[in-house]
């Protein structure tokens, strides 16, 4: 890796959830475990690829609940009208949340079999009040095949994580929880899931080489996020701040997408991240932008990538990929997006060296 290179239950009741704080109190990874078995538990026949969205959006609403609360009640004490006024929660970087749509009103009906419809319009109300949340949220949580029953238990699931904590702590635990989700559940999908998440262990290694500590950060393909979420931890840990890096990123499944926004939202992370079913090589939505640091994990080996739509690119500085695999146009994409000292670390199959091995002398330095 160098610069200018690209290498490579029965029942679940908020016993359950007491359970899993006691045992860690959010603090040891048994306790994101006892939760997503738990959580699992309700799956019953429901596959986790539909599954993800339930549990998923159930914990991010959770989330924003948790932090919108937080302001309410600092804003209520100096003025209660002030605790009503939305602009005052957008100014902090905290989602607005409707009435209707707030954590405790959900509880309270968990167990109706209106509910459903209840998180639905929820979603919805939350979209409508927040303009970067919009067409993001799952809001199918009344369609007939999901168990109404089910829905009821896995809030009061939701409802026990981190409970009694101080809100930042109650925040923090739960984007772990969403984080430790998404990797169980891209387990469950087996290959499926490689399509939006890359295991911590590789992000990991891939932002300790590179040491994102301030800049700009691009991910072409970014699945869920997981690169960018590493990413913040890595500046954090060393004594930086949120902010201290820009984020960029671009995804072609809508689905994934939505995923990404959360995930980064109940980090706190603000972020550019574009959709299009094009992709990357077809429509790159941040084509005059360079980066100081590219993390990427994309699809191996993918031989129907429309390479014979770009054979005339000004990106293929060191040749035309090969029609039949976009490996190496990933490796050109990736260096035409990096700046003049930027890094990049990719993960990609194995490969010819001569072929793959890429040393841009102007960016080289």
């Amino acid at each position: 890796m160098a610069k200018g290179n690209a290498r490579k239950a029965g029942k679940a009741t908020n016993d359950t959830s007491k359970k899993a704080n006691k045992a860690g109190n959010g603090t040891s990874l048994g306790f994101e475990a006892q939760l997503f078995l738990a959580a699992d538990k309700l799956r019953k026949n429901l596959e986790p690829s539909d599954y993800k969205h339930v549990a998923l959006g159930l914990i991010f609403l959770r989330y924003i609940s948790i932090a919108f609360e937080a302001r309410h009640a600092a804003l209520f004490k100096d003025d209660p009208a002030a605790a009503e006024d939305r602009d005052e929660y957008l100014a902090e970087n905290v989602f607005w949340v409707p009435k209707k749509a707030r954590w405790s009103h959900l509880q309270a009906n968990a167990r109706q079999p209106t509910i459903g419809k209840l998180i639905d319009e929820a979603m919805a109300a939350i979209e409508s009040s927040n303009d970067s949340l919009k067409g993001v949220l799952p809001k199918d949580y009344n369609r007939p095949a999901l168990d109404k029953v089910m829905l009821g238990e896995l809030i009061d699931l939701v409802s026990g994580i981190a409970l009694g904590d101080p809100d930042d702590k109650a925040r923090d635990i739960l984007g772990r929880v969403y984080e430790y989700f998404l990797g169980g559940f891209a387990g469950s999908e087996g290959k499926r899931g490689g399509e939006f998440y890359t295991p911590q262990s590789v992000v990991r290694v891939l932002v300790g080489m590179l040491e994102p500590y301030k800049g700009r950060v691009y991910d072409p393909c970014c699945g869920s996020g997981g690169m960018f979420v590493q990413s913040e931890k890595f500046v954090e840990s060393h004594g930086g701040k949120l902010g201290d890096i820009a984020i960029y990123g671009q995804e072609s499944n809508y689905t994934t997408w939505r995923l990404a926004k959360m995930n980064l939202a109940v980090r706190g992370i603000e972020a550019d991240i574009r959709w299009n079913n094009e992709g990357s090589f077809h429509k790159d939505e941040l084509k005059d932008l360079r980066f100081d640091y590219i993390l990427a994990n994309p699809p191996f080996n993918v031989s129907d990538w429309g390479g014979e739509r770009l054979r005339e690119d000004a990106r293929w500085v060191y040749g035309a990929p090969p029609v039949g695999n976009a490996n190496y146009a990933w490796l050109q994409h990736i260096l035409w997006h990096l700046a003049p000292n930027g890094t990049a670390g990719v993960v990609l199959a194995a490969c010819r060296t001569e072929v793959w091995e890429l040393r841009d002398e102007g960016k080289d330095g």
